[in-house]
């Protein structure tokens, strides 16, 4: 029998920070001015998968337009 995969729904600002090789304080920096998208749930910050991928494809857009 395979144990099933569970994938989260949710980042933390740390998981997010690793992801994406930065520092914590980098990436709460981020959160805060809404650069990446999150929600507050209790006294936490949370964060969906779809908008670290947003923030992914914004910044690489951008570098694309410097590069042209």
């Amino acid at each position: 029998m395979t144990t099933p995969v569970i994938t989260p729904k949710w980042h933390t600002t740390a998981e997010v920070a690793a992801m994406l090789g930065f520092g914590l304080s980098k990436t709460k920096m981020l959160v805060l001015t809404g650069e990446i998208r999150s929600v507050k749930v209790g006294r936490n910050r949370r964060i969906l998968p779809a908008w670290v991928d947003e923030y992914v494809e914004r910044i690489a857009a951008g570098a694309e337009e410097w590069a042209a």
